[in-house]
């Protein structure tokens, strides 16, 4: 496991803003040489720290107008049902999250869409047919002051 000092945290900072940034450029901006900074990047990479390296994309540019959470209760908890439920959702690609939570309900989703209409097409035609679904309450988001997922 990588260290966890203030350079690590500083680098991982950064790379968080901007996966792209040069070697260089990273190590001018948390203080180290190139060498040494690459070293970390490197060391956190293979500790499992840096998981990955991704494209933000642009959800309006790509057609996607209309993002909701819904709330999904199943009405059976056995593992059959929640592995049933998972297969299904990973199937749809208006679901982009798919969170098994503690509470109420079984399933936080985050769907996105290009609009209202396919929006109530996906609730009636995909959700609202799969088994041991039994309550489905959307939550439209209006807006997104913070969102920090790349």
């Amino acid at each position: 496991m990588a260290k966890t000092d203030e350079i690590n945290r500083r680098i991982l900072h950064v790379l968080a803003q901007d996966g792209r940034i040069s070697n260089l450029e990273l190590a001018e901006r948390v203080g180290l040489s190139p060498s040494a900074c690459l070293r970390r990047v490197r060391e956190l990479e293979q500790s499992g720290v840096i998981a990955g390296y991704r494209a933000v994309l642009n959800p309006a540019a790509m057609g996607v107008g209309f993002v909701a959470y819904i709330g999904v209760g199943l009405s059976s908890h056995t593992k059959q049902a929640q592995e049933s439920f998972e297969r299904a959702v990973s199937r749809s690609p208006e679901v982009v999250e798919c969170h098994n939570i503690t509470g109420t309900i079984e399933y936080l989703l985050r769907i996105e869409c290009a609009d209202l209409p396919s929006y109530k097409t996906f609730h009636t035609d995909v959700l609202g047919t799969l088994p041991h679904v039994n309550a489905l309450t959307s939550y439209v988001v209006m807006g997104s002051p913070k969102d920090l997922r790349a």
